[in-house]
């Protein structure tokens, strides 16, 4: 695998380009000042005098393309820079944001699991068999678990409801009755006083007659 194919930035392709070519005119130019008998070919004095500006202006050009292109990597290496920091900060913004959902997450399903297993006091009240129930209301066949015991909550509050409104009336009547009692007592304790003055107030009368006889 090259160097080039790991490259997809086409700023990047042409920065290589460009470098490949001022190595080239750089190469040509040395060879062109210092020419060996072993690896160049002789050529013409007037030639080599000609051939010599045209590389260097050729290597000029390619030397400030070059420059100018490693400018532009430069920033563009900066912004992508800034580009990759701002999109950490935005994965780290949102894995934080995601564990914080994994927290509430687990938080509820252990809110979950305590209401399931709580020991409701609607579970040990004294209710009507399921079984009684649906057969005194039929309507209620086809509810689901929680509506169905809704229903039987409401049907023992209204029983209880009724036992109490019978509770009071018996307790109504059993004050009247204690009081009506009370009353009669009273009366009969009076009667007794009564009595006892009648017969105080006879005993003169009973001793004339006595007397008399």
């Amino acid at each position: 695998m090259t160097v080039t194919s790991l490259i997809i930035d086409s700023s990047l392709d042409q920065l290589l380009d460009v470098s490949s070519q001022t190595q080239s005119d750089a190469l040509n130019l040395l060879r062109l000042t210092h020419p060996t008998s072993e690896t160049d070919d002789p050529v013409d004095s007037e030639l080599l005098h000609s051939a010599i500006p045209k590389t260097q202006k050729t290597l000029i050009s390619h030397l400030a393309r070059l420059r100018g292109s490693n400018r532009s990597a430069i920033l563009a290496l900066r912004d992508t820079k800034h580009a990759t920091a701002e999109a950490r900060q935005e994965v780290d913004r949102l894995h934080l944001q995601l564990q914080n959902l994994y927290y509430e997450q687990r938080h509820l399903r252990g809110e979950i699991a305590a209401c399931e297993s709580y020991d409701h006091k609607y579970q040990q009240l004294p209710l009507v068999a399921v079984e009684d129930f649906l057969e005194r209301f039929p309507k209620h066949a086809a509810d689901d678990e929680n509506t169905l015991m809704v229903a039987r909550i409401a049907h023992e509050h209204t029983e209880r409801e009724a036992l109490e409104h019978a509770r009071q009336g018996l307790l109504k009547k059993k004050q009247s009755l204690i009081a009506d009692n009370k009353k009669r007592r009273d009366d009969l304790a009076n009667l007794d006083q009564d009595l006892e003055k009648f017969i105080d107030a006879a005993k003169p009368i009973q001793k004339i007659f006595e007397k008399e006889i």
